[in-house]
């Protein structure tokens, strides 16, 4: 069973309110939970000590049992000084392909040239 540590959001529409929860990975995001181990409320200030709370005994005793934090949940415990946070690899599938890139690197080389002679 792959434990998952990750935010359940709850409130009312518009605004919401998130409860910091070890749950299955297989359940869903609202449902099913094994222990709640935190809160985060987006609304208040960053530098609100009540936005984002959580019992760090028992996160650590979370991770040391395998429980892997989302993204989310990795920042908010790398800001509190319980691991860290590394920038994931994103793939770029929005950027130029191959040829796209040598065209635009032809274009861009007969306009210096143009600019030289000129």
């Amino acid at each position: 069973m792959a434990l998952k540590i990750r935010l359940a959001r709850g409130g009312a529409k518009k605004r919401p309110f998130y409860r910091i929860v070890v749950a299955d990975a297989g359940a869903p995001r609202d449902g099913r939970f094994l222990e709640r181990v935190g809160q985060y409320d987006p609304f208040l200030p960053h530098d609100n000590p009540g936005r984002i709370q959580f019992d760090e005994a028992r996160v650590k005793h979370w991770l040391g049992n395998g429980a892997q934090p989302t993204e989310r949940v990795q920042r908010f415990l790398a800001a509190k000084g319980i691991g860290t946070f590394t920038q994931p690899v994103r793939p770029q599938k929005s950027a130029p392909k191959k040829k796209a890139q040598e065209r635009s690197a032809a274009a861009a080389k007969a306009a210096e040239a143009a600019a030289g002679e000129a």
